[in-house]
């Protein structure tokens, strides 16, 4: 019988038999490494979570479950599904608390925004005495709202009061300020631009700081005066800022509510906000926390586009 001669080919190298489990061992390993060198990092970042957890992301969860409950915090809560939002949209004062508080912010936006601005432009421009009248328009911001509203409260006071006594040395027609229908917005509008209009005015003085010196002496070398250097070249190099305070001044003026509850109460129709009503419907009239909450809901609803909006433009910002 013929044997062939032909030599024959060597086969691929056997693998070594602990090739496999050997680089399974070597991921377990960096995989135990990497987790002991975050631990401390997990540790730390867990406790935020809990944090976050039990102050902000269950209250809003019981929140929205109570939107669809009645309750008063005594009794055994009732589910009511969907009755509780049927009832705020058949409720007049519903709609009468959307609309001041809508007016309420047009007017904080109409002197809140455009103030801070003014008053930042103006320190700016000065040459001496700029850090006295920094701390000066800050100062406000530093006292508690409680107190800077009881301070204007003496203001408003129709007999005694620094305005109408102003008026009257002035022999000028005093004003019932916040007991009259219609100066009592405004009235509310006054005091919370004058509480809070320091710390705009501050990103705003930054902001304008941050502005090159050579965008103002080029406009100025062209003969532009300060209405068109503020035109052209504040207000462009401003754009974002701007933007950004506007959105956030409209998440903070629709939750107003120590203004117009120290100044008129709860029960003027005429200066009753959302915030306002939510503590009518849990603490006053209806002892409803259900129907507090899903006004709450509504609320946290309409805030949520803004600060979308709020963080988009953030984020594109942070991205360009």
């Amino acid at each position: 019988m013929a044997t062939s001669l032909a030599p024959r080919r060597p086969g691929p190298p056997a693998a070594p038999a602990r090739g496999r489990s050997g680089e399974r061992s070597a991921r377990r390993a960096r995989l135990r490494r990497r987790v002991a060198d975050n631990a401390l990092a997990y540790a730390f970042m867990a406790a935020g979570i809990v944090c976050f957890a039990v102050f902000s992301w269950y209250p809003l969860f019981r929140g929205i479950v109570l939107s669809f409950q009645q309750d008063n915090l005594i009794t055994d809560p009732q589910w009511v599904g969907l009755d509780n939002y049927r009832h705020l949209f058949d409720d007049p004062l519903f709609w009468t608390a959307w609309k001041n508080t809508a007016q309420f912010t047009g007017l904080a936006l109409l002197l809140g925004y455009v103030v801070p601005f003014a008053i930042a432009v103006l320190l700016n421009e000065l040459r001496h005495f700029r850090a006295y009248f920094r701390i000066a328009v800050y100062l406000p911001v530093m006292l508690p709202p409680i107190v800077s509203v009881m301070l204007w409260q003496f203001f408003y006071d129709p007999g005694g009061g620094l305005f109408n006594t102003a008026l009257r040395g002035a022999h000028l027609p005093t004003s019932q300020w916040i007991q009259s229908p219609h100066t009592a917005m405004i009235s509310l509008v006054l005091v919370s631009t004058w509480a809070n209009m320091g710390g705009a005015t501050l990103m705003y003085l930054a902001a304008l700081q941050a502005i090159p010196g050579e965008l103002f002496e080029a406009a100025e070398l062209d003969g532009a005066g300060i209405w068109a250097r503020l035109r052209y070249v504040t207000l462009p190099q401003m754009r974002f800022i701007m933007l950004v305070l506007l959105l956030l001044q409209i998440i903070s003026t629709m939750q107003v509510f120590i203004e117009p509850f120290q100044l008129t109460g709860f029960t003027d129709p005429s200066t009753i906000t959302v915030m306002t009503l939510i503590y009518r419907y849990a603490f006053a009239v209806n002892n409803d926390f259900g129907l507090a909450a899903s006004m709450s809901v509504l609320l946290f609803a309409v805030l949520g586009v803004f600060a979308a909006l709020y963080l988009r433009l953030t984020r594109e910002t942070d991205q360009g």
